[in-house]
Order: C-alpha cells, then structure tokens, then sequence
C-alpha cells in the first residue's frame, strides 16, 4: 500500500473558506475528485483535514482569512495559491453556485493553471500588524466624518446652518459659537466628535514614530509635496517590497490606477480605472494628487502635468486629472524608493518653462 505522502503527489485542493467552515476539494493526478471535505475553519481542524496530503498544491481565494491561513498552509509544506476572486468569477460565470462547487471549481483552476488565477501574494504578519494601525485610523476617521454629516443633516433640518469648518475642529468651533444646545441630543454628539478627535491625534502620533523607527524608507516618500507619513507608511507597507515590479510603470496598474482596456479592431473606447489592489493606498494617492493641484499645491512637474489635463477640459476633467496625477505618484514613488535619489520637484521640466 502507497504511503500518504506518495499518495498526496500531484494533488490539487480547493478550499472556499467561510467564516465558521470551509469545504475542501481534493482532486488526484488525473483529475477526478478524491474527496470531499468540510473542516472548522480553525488551525487545527485545517491541518488535520489536509494531513493526508503533504505537499499539495492548496488553492484558496482572497477573503478576510485567507493572510493567516496562506501562511499556516506554507509552514506545513503546501503550495498554497491565493487567486484573485475577480479572476475567478470571470473564467466561472457559473449559473449554479455553492461552497462544495466553488471548492471544486478552484481545484480545478488551480490544476490546470495557476497564472489564470493572477495569484497575489499575501504580506508578512509583521507588516500586516502594522498596517492594522492604519486601517484603524481609517476607521475612526470614517466615524467622525458621519458623525459630523449627520449633525450638519440634523441642523439643516431645523434651520440651523453650521459654520463651515473642517471635522478635527468641528466640536471646539460649535462650543466657541455656543451652538452645542442647536437640537437634543447635540453636546453628546459633539463629546464623541471630540473623542474620536483626540484618539485620531494619539493614532498619528503612532504612525509617525512607526515610519521614523521601523519604515525610514518613509521619509525619502516625503520628500514629495502631498505625500505624509500616513500616505508614505501605506505605500511602503502595501508595496512591502519594491524590487517586485521591474518597472515603476507596473505600479499604477498594480493599485488599480490603470484604466480598462476593451479594445477590438477599431473600437478603443475610453475606460474608468480598474481599482485592481489597495483601496485604502488607492485613496491616499488620490488625496494626495488632490492636494498637489489644490491651492496650497507648490509648482511641481506632477502639478503641471495634471494643470494640462484640466486645461483640456470635458466631463470631470479635474477628477481625471485627480487619479492621472495619483498614478503617476504612484511611479515616482517607487523611483525614490529604490533610488533613494533628492526628489527635484521640476525634474523633466524644460529650463525655458520653468523660467
């Protein structure tokens, strides 16, 4: 009788994870399906389950479980695939869907090939820890942006216009106006407005020491107008690794920065973004592209560049102009970062334009 491991050579598994339980696929050598599991979607019932198996070829797709399970399954010697569920939804277009099929359906993907699946690599746990840090700023910052949006809503509805303010000032402004009485129910709203504040504070004091200690790559990202530790920690912490795209360019595309492409003979049409990637790093670069063609934007080769594009005009030029400017920070960043080169604000400008 073939021992496990030999038996486990040139298996596939499927794994459509759940939050609770997870359905497994194992397909042998030829194709047909060996088994059918369910295990607990825990470390031991996962290794348990796959213990048979050594060295399979595990494909799994990108969910809120897939960091820490991608990994668990490397350390127990599996080849472990994470596709992209957009690449998968795309190949299936199945009409009949379950976890059992989908388990199946990522097996086979995964057998016949991998690079159909556009596998993405899941980050370190040390650096997928520090971006939690991040990620949690975000959230609060989310929360009082609401919080500040229903007061405004709550005043108009009875009248009362709030001066206009940005929202890590909005709870100190409505005290000084002695409008904290405005509607019931307002001065608690205001205490949580102001809390949220102060943590936020907290939080951007933890991000800054973070990016001096432990990400100094971060400080040559600065260097760039627009470009803070908040926006500079997320691109290094995202990117984790630079020498991974062999040219800037493949940045862009990478964050979703790319427009479609559906061209057919002589059918080209224009496109919005492909918002492949990381949001959160997506809307930093586009904040900061906002910033660089905003009024406090100093005179840059990214300024005047986004400057010709809103001179064309059209529909939604400016925000156009917006994400073109955010895709190529995108490059320039990476360029500093592998370079560790001075950041020359006019670099390509010629001399006459500047002058």
């Amino acid at each position: 009788m073939a021992s496990d491991s030999r038996m486990s050579m040139g298996f596939t598994i499927g794994l459509d994870m759940g939050d609770r339980r997870s359905d497994l696929c194992v397909l042998d050598p030829t194709g047909a399906v060996q088994a059918r599991l369910q295990a607990a979607t825990t470390e031991p019932a996962l290794v348990a389950a796959l213990r048979r198996y050594p060295q399979a070829r595990v494909v799994l797709e990108v969910g809120t479980h897939s960091p820490w399970v991608s990994r668990l399954l490397e350390r127990h010697g599996h080849e472990v695939i994470v596709a992209n569920p957009r690449r998968v939804r795309r190949i299936a277009g199945l009409e009949d869907k379950s976890d059992r099929i989908d388990a199946e359906l990522l097996a086979r993907l995964g057998r016949v090939d991998p690079s159909l699946l556009r596998p993405i690599a899941h980050r370190g746990e040390d650096v997928q820890r520090d971006r939690a840090l991040l990620r949690v700023r975000d959230a609060l910052v989310r929360s009082r942006s609401a919080l500040v949006t229903q007061a405004r809503c709550l005043g108009k509805s009875l009248g009362q216009r709030f001066p206009r303010c940005d929202a890590h000032s909005f709870a100190r402004r409505m005290r000084e106006k002695q409008l904290d009485g405005a509607f019931p129910g307002f001065p608690a709203l205001l205490a949580m407005v102001a809390e949220l504040t102060a943590q936020i504070r907290v939080l951007d004091g933890a991000i800054e020491r973070l990016g001096r200690e432990q990400y100094p790559d971060t400080l040559g990202l600065r260097q760039v107008p627009g470009v803070g530790p908040i926006t500079a920690l997320a691109y290094v912490l995202t990117l984790e690794d630079p020498q991974r795209f062999a040219r800037g360019r493949a940045v862009g595309a990478y964050l979703g920065l790319r427009p479609k492409k559906r061209q057919s003979g002589e059918h080209d049409p224009e496109l919005r973004i492909t918002k492949a990637g990381d949001p959160y790093l997506r809307r930093m670069l586009v904040q900061s592209a906002q910033y660089i063609l905003g009024h406090f934007g100093p005179d840059t080769a990214l300024r005047r560049f986004g400057e010709r594009l809103i001179a064309r005009g059209g529909r939604s030029a400016r925000k156009k102009a917006a994400v073109a400017v955010a895709r190529k920070l995108a490059v320039l960043l990476h360029r500093l970062w592998v370079t560790s080169e001075r950041y020359e604000p006019l670099r390509g400008v010629p001399v006459e334009a500047v002058a």
